[in-house]
């Protein structure tokens, strides 16, 4: 029987993504272990575009794509969207015993990897003898928070959501501000809630964690894991860095919310050519990072005020600050959400791309000198390997710790500061904006980026600290 790994993504575009890019690196450096590699997809949800995964499957055939009969999300209950999102793949655990059952016929499984919100697979691989690791899409600080979880836990009986004067001292991280953890255990009497804390519980019982990150980039709270700070009654699994792991925009099409550009994208990336290096600040912010027309409104008065040069990706409004919901259905008009006469007024000095343009080709593009973005790691090592510096503006899930260690510990970008209405002004958008394009600080930052770039570039090169540690995995799943 052949040997062969199992990988199993969470049901967003983010995760599926970097969980495929680590099957075709294993599969580029260790093709003599075994020829293919098998990936169980949940179907039914929510960013599963059966164009990408067709895609996949078309240009990488030693990856086997197992997508499970379709389940409906319940989209119609009470519940938040990240406990709907958890109680899918919960009702998927079943299909993922059946496909290892399967794949075992064939093949010998040395081992599924799983991310973290697919816990629920962990007690039917340990019933196969099948070990099991975990893959982090983000990075070593969300593993350090959620390793530490539980003992966060313990410490208050109250909604984090509620407790606004209280920081919590994380090992290897910044204090964080309770409210701002992340957005599923904000309400203790969410279902999402129990959720996360059953899969911090079962984080250090797997045989090993492999985190989308590289040592010289999250020194702090790498040593505060292997140390054993943030699981003080348990030993604490190893950690395998294999990152920087990003898919390459030419392997990434457009899919989701993708579409509905109304630039070409060469003529955007003529405009870009047509600018001097290093002067035009990138604004984007995710998938998710859409906001409410008053909040793009200030935006667009921050970057007219700030006479910087810019480009800005533009997604389809939220009803109002504080929705999770978007204005309607289908499309939108730019102009009907934007200042009168702000493209107009920026004219040459500015570009408003609707919904999407391939980020890390921006990134990548010499003009480009700055980032303002939401902390999604995706986007942040994106950001480090173009050697861009950051404009730090959290929206959702852990990205508030991710915006703590950018700013505070790796030194690699600026915080934006909301209102009490949650609103960031223009005001501060300018301010912002200038700081990162023409202030010393920004200088220093830009220098520091261009260094973390070319540090992680040798990461990943044999001996590099990245390359290592995928080899150690490969020795620890399959021996000599």
């Amino acid at each position: 029987m052949e040997n062969t790994l199992v990988l199993y993504p969470a049901p967003g575009i983010g995760h599926m993504i970097s969980m495929l890019e680590l099957a075709k690196l294993i599969l580029r450096h260790y093709s003599n272990k075994f020829s293919r590699i098998h990936i169980l997809i949940n179907t039914g949800f929510r960013d599963m575009k059966s164009t990408y995964l067709d895609h996949i499957s078309s240009t990488n055939p030693s990856i086997v794509v197992h997508q499970f009969p379709f389940i409906q999300a319940d989209l119609s209950s009470s519940l938040s969207p990240p406990a709907i999102g958890f109680k899918f793949i919960r009702k998927n655990a079943p299909n993922v015993h059946h496909a290892l059952q399967e794949i075992s016929k064939t093949s010998s499984i040395r081992a599924l990897i799983i991310d973290f919100f697919c816990t629920s697979a962990m007690p039917y691989s340990n019933n196969l003898g099948i070990p099991v690791y975990y893959f982090f899409t983000s990075g070593a600080a969300a593993v350090a928070l959620f390793l530490y979880f539980p003992t966060i836990h313990k410490q208050t009986s109250e909604s984090f959501k509620d407790l606004v004067q209280t920081k919590f001292d994380v090992p290897g991280l910044p204090p964080i501000p309770a409210t701002q953890m992340p957005e599923p255990v904000l309400d203790r009497d969410d279902p999402a809630y129990d959720d996360i804390l059953y899969y911090s519980v079962h984080l250090p019982k797997s045989s090993g964690i492999i985190v989308n990150t590289f040592d010289e980039l999250e020194p702090i709270a790498l040593k505060a894991i292997t140390d054993g700070l943030c699981v003080p009654d348990a030993p604490t699994p190893p950690l395998y860095n294999i990152g920087p792991l990003i898919a390459d925009a030419d392997s990434r099409p457009a899919i989701d919310g993708d579409k509905g550009i109304d630039l070409d994208q060469s003529d955007c990336f003529s405009w870009l050519d047509r600018q001097p290096d290093q002067c035009v600040v990138f604004l984007c912010f995710g998938s998710r990072g859409t906001f409410s027309v008053e909040q793009i409104k200030e935006i667009a008065k921050g970057l007219e005020r700030s006479g910087k040069r810019f480009l800005w990706v533009v997604k389809k409004p939220l009803r109002n600050n504080k929705s999770k919901q978007v204005e309607g259905s289908g499309g939108f008009e730019i102009d009907s959400i934007l200042p009168e006469r702000f493209l107009e007024k920026t004219k040459g000095i500015g570009l408003v791309v609707k919904s999407w343009i391939p980020q890390l080709q921006v990134l990548r593009h010499p003009a480009v000198g700055g980032f303002v973005t939401h902390c999604g790691w995706n986007s942040t090592l994106e950001a480090v390997v173009a050697g861009v510096p950051l404009v730090a503006w959290p929206l959702h899930a852990e990205q508030h710790v991710n915006m703590a260690a950018l700013v505070q510990d790796m030194k690699m970008a600026i915080p934006v500061e909301q209102g009490d209405d949650g609103i960031v002004r223009g005001e501060e958008v300018e301010k912002r904006v200038r700081e990162l394009m023409d202030s010393e600080r920004g200088r220093e930052l830009r220098k520091l980026s261009q260094k973390t770039r070319d540090i992680a570039a040798e990461s990943g090169v044999h001996l590099g600290s990245s390359s290592t540690a995928l080899a150690s995995l490969i020795h620890v799943v399959f021996g000599n």
